[in-house]
């Protein structure tokens, strides 16, 4: 089972903006190549940070109000929330290191 839940516009607040611990969100979509390619990475850091960072996906096709909230124009896009805003926003499939990058700045 995936340590990876999914959000909506809906439950968006809730879960990612008033979270007490840091967020890793994955803008994804199901037709986007790129991001099937980056999902397994992203499971691996839900994995290594568990209790340390919460990780959520959100399908942008179902769920157009939050990316246009945060300026989500290409996908994937991850963007890494503390304290409710905005620390970090990659754009595309990167390498492991830089999420754990971004990751590790949200989490010390």
């Amino acid at each position: 089972m995936s340590a990876v839940q999914e959000v909506t516009d809906a439950n968006f607040d809730a879960e990612v903006l008033q979270s007490a611990t840091p967020v890793l969100i994955d803008f994804w979509a199901p037709w986007c190549g790129p991001c099937r390619a980056i999902a397994p990475v992203v499971d691996e850091l839900a994995k290594e940070y568990a209790g340390k960072l919460k990780v959520v996906k959100m399908n942008v096709d179902d769920n157009p109000q939050t990316p246009g909230r945060f300026g989500v124009r290409g996908i994937p896009n991850l963007i890494v929330f503390k304290g409710g805003k905005v620390h970090e926003q990659i754009v595309g499939a990167v390498p492991k290191a830089r999420l754990t990058q971004a990751v590790q700045s949200a989490v010390a």
